[in-house]
């Protein structure tokens, strides 16, 4: 099983991360008790720019749960399209050759699904397998990753396609003045990841990995489900949207687990720390990559490609982990045979590691 490509989209409205908490303050300006905090918070999130769906003077021409879904469906579509055709394109494969589409979000739902419009509209086989995913947030770039080898793995003569679009901005809420908010306001973009997974048995499975053609091998993935956490992320959802649940507990919480996790996981595969080249985790804030990095003990630069993804788009929800998957992939692969460990957490509390083979 191996990642065979990656492809992104992202919407053409990108903004400094200052411009955006103007736009924000200026709406929200007869809600904030003190607008200062926003502009505090917005500078601590580490993001430089981001993608939004829609422009900036639009804001508040969406309001209520049915509208702003419709545009994320009409989005996610547009997106997905092309993220898609772009993990395709640079695999050299078709629509046609796709067995099974696993998609996630978690900042709209549709039904049909947006795999199933997709298959519309790209013309993919009528016998494909569709797995949509809802509700596991930002851990579902991995797992979806996860459970497209798990595919595979049974069908190693097929490929198979991971599908994320998150547009985190038709979540934000003007009404809803809490730090959580604000916080998520200016952490979270809009943006999309396709991931085309490649079964042993297929031309790109098969072939052996090069520097010229780094497709790392998925040797073993692990799921952790943290008891008891499930109030520190996720929505409360009501008749305006989805209200941001985002408790300052997380990075404690990744400090106190990782670390345990990830030997956990190296030792049913007989390995250990010192074997891995690279660590290619979510971006998920500085405070929970600086807490993934004092939890691993991982050099300075270690996280850098995390960092970078943070700073030019910002928290990408599912499809974070992905991007910065595709930073390696396409920049920064590891020398053949070389092992890397990627990873997302998300609600629950849970976590995803697979560890990968160069």
């Amino acid at each position: 099983m191996r990642i065979a490509s990656i492809g992104t989209a992202y919407p053409p409205n990108r903004y400094p991360q200052a411009v955006i908490t103007e736009a924000l303050k200026e709406r929200m300006q007869d809600k904030l008790a003190m607008p200062d905090i926003m502009d505090r918070l917005h500078r601590n999130c580490g993001v430089d720019y981001r993608h939004i769906m829609f422009p900036l003077d639009t804001l508040g021409t969406l309001s209520g749960f049915g509208p702003t879904n419709d545009a994320w469906i009409k989005g996610a579509v547009d997106l997905g399209q092309k993220a898609i055709q772009k993990a395709l394109d640079q695999c050299g494969l078709e629509p046609a050759d796709i067995s099974a589409i696993f998609f996630t979000s978690v900042t709209g739902i549709a039904c049909p699904s947006i795999d199933a419009r997709l298959v519309n509209l790209m013309k993919f086989p009528q016998n494909i397998k569709r797995t949509p995913i809802f509700g596991l947030g930002c851990v579902a770039g991995a797992a979806g990753i996860s459970r497209a080898a798990d595919y595979v793995r049974a069908y190693p003569k097929q490929y198979a396609i991971l599908l994320s679009v998150e547009l985190c901005s038709l979540t934000w809420q003007e009404d809803d003045a809490s730090m959580a908010a604000i916080v998520a306001s200016g952490l979270f973009g809009d943006g999309a990841a396709a991931v085309i997974m490649a079964g042993e048995e297929t031309p790109h499975g098969s072939r052996p990995t090069s520097v010229d053609d780094p497709c790392p091998r998925i040797v073993a993935t692990k799921s952790t489900f943290y008891p008891n956490t499930e109030h520190l992320m996720g929505w409360n959802i009501n008749q305006s949207g989805f209200n941001i649940v985002l408790s300052a507990e997380v990075p404690d919480l990744v400090t106190s687990e990782l670390r345990s996790t990830v030997e956990d996981f190296l030792d049913e595969n007989d390995m250990h720390m010192g074997q891995i080249c690279s660590f290619i985790m979510h971006s998920g804030g500085p405070k929970v990559l600086q807490a993934m990095e004092q939890s691993l003990t991982l050099p300075p630069g270690a996280l850098s490609a995390s960092w970078n993804s943070l700073r030019q788009r910002g928290n990408l929800s599912s499809a974070s982990v992905l991007t910065v998957m595709q930073d390696f992939l396409y920049n920064r692969p590891g020398s053949p045979g070389c092992y890397s460990m990627m990873g997302a957490m998300g609600p629950a509390f849970c976590s995803e590691l697979l560890l990968l083979q160069w």
